[in-house]
């Protein structure tokens, strides 16, 4: 495996806080270039250049980080692309300062880890729904689905991002842990699991909606004044 492509693999691993989707697969990831000495430059463009800063800056830092992980990896370089407080995050990314260094005093780091951690249990309220929904519709019953552990969640995509974003938000997720929670990391009671279904479902048609939104914005801007769209990845 090449340098470039780890680098793509780690950048996977940064979620867009709001939807809880990869940034790659979202597209934001418009170039990636690795120089024979192993120095990175990521290009990063937003569904339109008014993108809250916050996310545009937890989004940048957290690509910046991943890739610091990477041994191979020699200098770092992520830039926002035509966004408008782009310079500004820029800026405080390159000196490896936190928001407040873009923005001094307009809040602090301690908020955006909060805003970040709400929009983490978000992502696991809407990821679980999927996950029960499912093994409803196999014919489960509410009593057998609460009764899961940890061990027993299949291996798919959603399964794996709940035990991350679990882990993350400092809920137990070892074998033996039921595998559904509430966000505050109680587990959930069979009695509560239609109510409970029916608030995710909101929350998840939420993240799925503007997905989609960002999704066309982001296809929208990547074409050129002729039609043609830019050089991707």
């Amino acid at each position: 495996m090449n340098t470039r492509t780890r680098v793509l693999e780690a950048l996977s691993e940064v979620h867009d806080p709001e939807l809880d989707e990869p940034i790659t697969s979202l597209g934001f990831v418009t170039s990636c270039a690795v120089s024979p000495a192993g120095d990175v430059e990521i290009l990063l463009r937003l569904p339109t250049p008014q993108c809250a800063p916050n996310f545009a800056y937890l989004m940048a830092a957290d690509a910046r980080n991943v890739l610091r992980r990477l041994p191979e990896v020699g200098q770092i370089t992520v830039r926002l692309d035509d966004h408008y407080t782009g310079e500004e995050i820029n800026a405080a990314i390159a000196r490896g300062e936190g928001f407040t260094g873009a923005f001094p005093g307009e809040t602090d780091d301690d908020q955006l880890d909060s805003l970040r951690e709400l929009f983490e249990r978000k992502a696991l309220v809407a990821r679980q729904a999927r996950l029960c929904e499912a093994m409803l519709a196999d014919g489960a019953t509410p009593e057998q689905v609460t009764a899961r552990r940890v061990a027993d969640l299949p291996d798919v995509p959603d399964a794996r991002r709940c035990l991350e974003l679990r882990g993350r938000l400092g809920i137990t997720c070892d074998q033996g842990s039921p595998a559904f929670v509430a966000p505050n990391g109680e587990p959930l009671a069979a009695h509560e699991l239609t109510r409970w279904l029916r608030k995710a479902r909101l929350v998840r048609t939420s993240l799925d909606v503007n997905g989609g939104i960002c999704r066309s914005l982001l296809q929208i801007r990547s074409q050129g004044p002729a039609g043609q769209e830019e050089a991707g990845t």
